[in-house]
């Protein structure tokens, strides 16, 4: 810390209960009160340096004959920078610092220490110490901070703007260009200089800081104050992301509902501290938090979502107002595809508590990701080719990612029985069928919400089960799905076909694809002329011939038991009506001597 040297004369200052005296050969002829705190001094010293005291003395009327007592109640700093000011008069040595040159710069001020009351006045002397506060990073750090005790007098003398103006300058250029000390970081000096006798030295080399260098020193500041100097970096260049990562850092200082490792309605009552050590209220993370959002940078990505999913959890919590969470909300919603599950279980902390987790808001934030990539949406329907969604796997990468988030997140709500039926089809059905490279995760929440909810109807387990393409099912998938009792019989047969043809194919590629062709993909043809590529899993890949052949010998074999099944049920006309429009077949069905000739109703 940067220091200077005032006076030469002995500290003749003594404290004697709640009064400073200033010991010397002639008694004090005046006295000034600050608070409870008085001074006795003298008047030939005071008047001439101050120019304040200097016109309080002359105006002063005993009738009585008593000493001058004067009254500086208002006095920046008070008593303990009235101190040092009346120190600098009887030229007593004292020194300064970057923890008392504001408020003595201030209280030089008010008591008028001007050139016209002696050359190298206070006022002077302040000023020019202040220049060297202003090249360091810590001292400008302190300066600032002690510049709260003294707000009004600081601004008008526009030392906050210069604290800010330095520290913004600093943080926005490299801090190993200048030698700029900063706390928190080792200097060369406290490295150690050990050094062996062949003269290579020991001491760890000095990592160069990175850019959140700054982050831990200014979360200490007060928020007026903080907010200013996060503008002032903005204005000059700074990065959104580092902007971005410094609120962070502020926001998990003092907004404790941001851990997801505390109760969710204990944060409320937990107090945390300001650089000051005063407590925030509740009201008061309340507000702070919704600056902290107004705040936050508008690009896509300088905020993280994990951060913007935590804030908006938190300002459920503080009953934030609801442009704060519907501005959230768009947030995470415009990166959505950069979320994790875990973030997105978000506590219903509604009045009307229906469902565990907040459904409505996660169904707002998936209902604006797929409102801000549409023309990704519109551009992906039928009337394109798989051949070309494949090659345009970049584009369609975010909207795949958020397609395998859903399908998580339905996954873990689809156990609570309070979650509606509505709700959990509209949820599903946001995302578009090109965007699910694989169904799995949707048919493992379909399957979960069928166990948890064995009130469904027919009718309501059939509609749930469209939501499914089974020819995007897995190898496993499709054999649990083909003994799965939960499931619609018509959706059970569509599975059986569709693995029965995906071996098959794969078999057929196998034999027939040219020497030149990759096995990995293989053109197939259905009995209605669909065309599709497929591509084979790896673990379908490892198989052997003898096992396809094994594997498909067991689905015929099971669509000929289920045949049989049907056929009995079928003597009586009533039965047969209802599995004929149970499984969708027409009343020429018999006709038909092999599986693969039943016509396929395409679930999505």
């Amino acid at each position: 810390m940067a220091t200077m040297k005032l006076g030469s004369k002995a500290d003749s200052f003594q404290l004697e209960g709640q009064t400073w005296i200033c010991k010397s050969e002639l008694a004090s002829d005046v006295i000034i009160e600050i608070g409870e705190v008085s001074f006795h001094l003298h008047k030939f010293p005071l008047t001439n340096r101050s120019g304040l005291l200097q016109k309080m003395i002359s105006e002063f009327h005993s009738e009585d004959g008593k000493d001058c007592v004067l009254q500086l109640h208002d006095i920046p700093g008070g008593a303990e920078a009235f101190k040092l000011a009346a120190k600098f008069c009887y030229d007593v040595k004292l020194e300064l610092n970057a923890l008392n040159v504001v408020t003595l710069r201030c209280a030089a001020e008010h008591l008028c220490m001007t050139e016209d009351y002696g050359e190298g006045n206070l006022i002077v002397q302040t000023e020019n110490f202040l220049d060297e506060v202003f090249v360091n990073w810590s001292d400008s750090m302190t300066a600032l901070q002690t510049c709260d005790d003294v707000l009004h007098h600081a601004e008008e003398l526009q030392i906050v703007m210069r604290c800010i103006d330095s520290l913004a300058t600093k943080a926005c250029a490299d801090p190993t260009l200048f030698g700029w000390p900063m706390s928190g970081h080792p200097t060369v000096k406290s490295l150690g200089s050990t050094v062996l006798w062949n003269g290579i030295s020991t001491r760890a080399k000095p990592r160069s800081p990175g850019t959140d260098w700054w982050y831990r020193d200014v979360s200490y500041i007060k928020w007026p104050l903080y907010k200013r100097l996060i503008l002032a970096m903005e204005s000059k260049g700074m990065k959104p992301e580092n902007i971005a990562g410094s609120l962070m850092h502020y926001a998990k200082r003092y907004l404790p509902g941001l851990s997801r490792h505390s109760g969710f309605r204990d944060n409320i009552n937990h107090t945390t501290t300001t650089g000051s050590g005063s407590a925030l209220s509740e009201s008061d993370q309340k507000a702070l938090l919704e600056e902290i959002v107004e705040l936050l940078p508008l690009e896509k990505g300088a905020t993280s979502s994990k951060f913007l999913l935590g804030l908006l959890r938190t300002a459920m919590i503080l009953h934030a107002s609801p442009s704060c969470r519907e501005n959230l909300e768009k947030r995470v919603g415009a990166q959505l595809d950069d979320a994790a599950l875990e973030d997105l279980l978000i506590p219903n902390l509604g009045y009307s508590v229906e469902t565990l987790y907040d459904i409505d808001c996660v169904q707002r934030i998936l209902d604006h990701f797929v409102l801000m990539n549409q023309s990704v949406v519109d551009a992906s329907p039928c009337s394109v080719d798989e051949g070309q969604l494949i090659t345009s796997s970049a584009t369609l990468t975010p909207m795949s990612m958020v397609a395998k988030l859903v399908d998580g997140y339905l996954a873990e709500v689809a156990s609570d029985v309070n979650l509606k039926y509505s709700k959990f089809q509209s949820l599903a059905a946001v995302v578009p069928d090109y965007a699910r490279l694989s169904y799995d995760g949707l048919y493992r929440a379909i399957d979960i919400y069928l166990k948890s909810h064995p009130w469904l109807t027919d009718s309501e387990r059939e509609q749930l089960c469209r939501l499914m393409n089974c020819q995007k099912l897995s190898l496993e998938a499709c054999t649990h799905a083909a003994q799965n009792e939960r499931l619609p019989l018509r959706v059970i047969v569509q599975v059986l076909f569709f693995e029965q043809l995906r071996l098959r194919t794969t078999i057929a590629g196998w034999f027939f694809a040219p020497d030149g062709m990759d096995n990995s993909h293989a053109l197939r043809k259905s009995s209605d002329g669909f065309i599709e590529t497929e591509i084979i899993q790896e673990n379908e890949q490892s198989l052997s011939i003898d096992e396809m052949r094994s594997r498909v010998s067991e689905l015929e074999k099971e669509c000929s038991s289920m045949r049989q099944e049907i056929e009995k049920l079928g003597r009586s006309k009533s039965a047969w009506n209802f599995f004929s429009r149970k499984l969708g077949f027409g009343t020429k069905w018999q006709q038909h001597s092999d599986v693969k000739q039943f016509p396929v109703h395409r679930y999505c």
